[in-house]
């Protein structure tokens, strides 16, 4: 008998007890469908906090400083001094400074989070103006009192006209010389379009803290390591001593997070693959009631010259076309959850996130499903191959 034959006879005999068959390839279904929208979401966390942290610049170097107990005190004069030192290697440089509290828009206390920049800082980040101006090199040595805004803030505190309008931070009115260009689809409390930025030399002052914090830009990105061995050493060379400072990279916070991202849907999907285990075991239950049940059948093809490995062949086919349907059908189930999933984180959390399952797994999950019916098919089809032909046309 040819393999055509047998994959013929396999859909006949599935398609004469539709219900059971269905019932049997529910654990392929299920576990390959999991299997999907589980792998699916994954990649779409990785693209999406691929895309966050491109927005806040792969290139950039973040040093953190603890001049406590150093012989040496850093100003933002010094590290200066350290960027323009190594041109081929670090290009821009933006003091940071976290500011607490609310900000007071009239009688109202909005949630923008406040920070402390350079006049680079915008270029660092590829932030645009939309309105106004962005800060300048003669706010921060003036110590002005003026801070640029986000599209939200502008949008839902003063109609589209912020330019010129004032608000306060700290107890001290600022003015507002400019508004960002929208970042964000949409903009919502909290979001990165919910910002205000102003000289740090102000927000030091209003804060009554040190610059401690630092961007930094690298010359070439392909460089990242050269580049942080550069500033690394320069700073060891200032303090005296390593302990003294931080320096972290998008990349490795990017890395970081994917990598935990990664362990944590193969964790899931191993736990959604047990079903798969679960669906194979009901195969094999169900190809050993089917041999029961055709016991005369396989007697009276063996009597007539079949031989065992034509039987196995043809029981073996039948459980992988069983187990390959199930897995084409949880395939197509498992497109349509990461759809809906989709549109639920969309209009949930109003983010963009994209459930999107990759090709790799799609055909790893049939693969795997195909590959499950055959194994588990393997004992039904040698129970059936090795039936006496004599006490298989005598059964009732």
């Amino acid at each position: 008998m040819r393999i055509t034959e047998s994959f013929s006879l396999a859909l006949k005999n599935i398609a004469s007890s539709k219900v059971r068959t269905l019932l049997t390839m529910l654990g392929i279904i299920i576990g390959v469908a999991a299997v999907i929208v589980i792998v699916g979401l994954g990649n779409g966390l990785e693209n999406y906090i691929a895309d966050s942290f491109s927005s806040m610049g792969t290139n950039t170097l973040t040093v953190t400083v603890q001049s406590r107990g150093a012989t040496r005190t850093m100003e933002v004069e010094d590290m200066y001094e350290i960027v323009e030192a190594h041109p081929q290697e670090l290009e821009l440089c933006s003091p940071t400074v976290s500011m607490m509290g609310g900000v007071k828009i009239g009688s109202e206390t909005a949630s923008a989070s406040v920070s402390g920049v350079s006049e680079d800082y915008n270029d660092i980040y590829g932030y645009a103006i939309a309105q106004g101006r962005g800060l300048q090199y003669s706010d921060v040595a003036s110590r002005a009192k003026v801070c640029v805004i986000g599209a939200y803030v502008n949008q839902a505190y003063f109609g589209g006209k912020a330019v010129g309008q004032t608000l306060r931070v700290g107890g001290q009115a600022l003015s507002i010389v400019g508004v960002l260009e929208q970042r964000e689809d949409s903009m919502n409390e909290g979001g990165s379009d919910d910002c205000l930025y102003l000289p740090y030399s102000t927000a030091a002052r209003l804060g009554g803290s040190r610059v401690s914090s630092y961007v930094v830009t690298m010359v070439d990105e392909e460089r990242i390591e050269q580049s942080q061995a550069v500033l690394e050493q320069a700073l060891t060379d200032f303090f005296g001593s390593d302990d003294y400072y931080t320096i972290i990279t998008m990349s490795e916070l990017l890395d970081t997070m994917t990598g935990m991202i990664n362990i944590l849907v193969g964790v899931l999907a191993g736990i959604a693959a047990i079903s798969l285990v679960v669906g194979g075991i009901g195969i094999m239950n169900i190809m050993l009631v089917s041999v029961t049940e055709r016991t005369r059948e396989i007697g009276v093809r063996k009597s007539l010259g079949a031989k065992e490995r034509t039987i196995m062949e043809q029981f073996v086919i039948e459980a992988a076309v069983t187990s390959a349907l199930g897995g084409l059908i949880g395939i197509a189930l498992g497109y349509l959850l990461s759809a809906a999933a989709t549109a639920v984180v969309a209009r949930l959390m109003g983010e963009a996130l994209a459930v999107a399952p990759t090709l790799f797994a799609v055909v790893m999950a049939f693969g795997i499903s195909a590959g499950i019916g055959v194994l588990f098919g393997y004992l039904p089809a040698k129970k059936a191959a090795r039936l006496n032909p004599i006490d298989a046309l005598h059964y009732d």
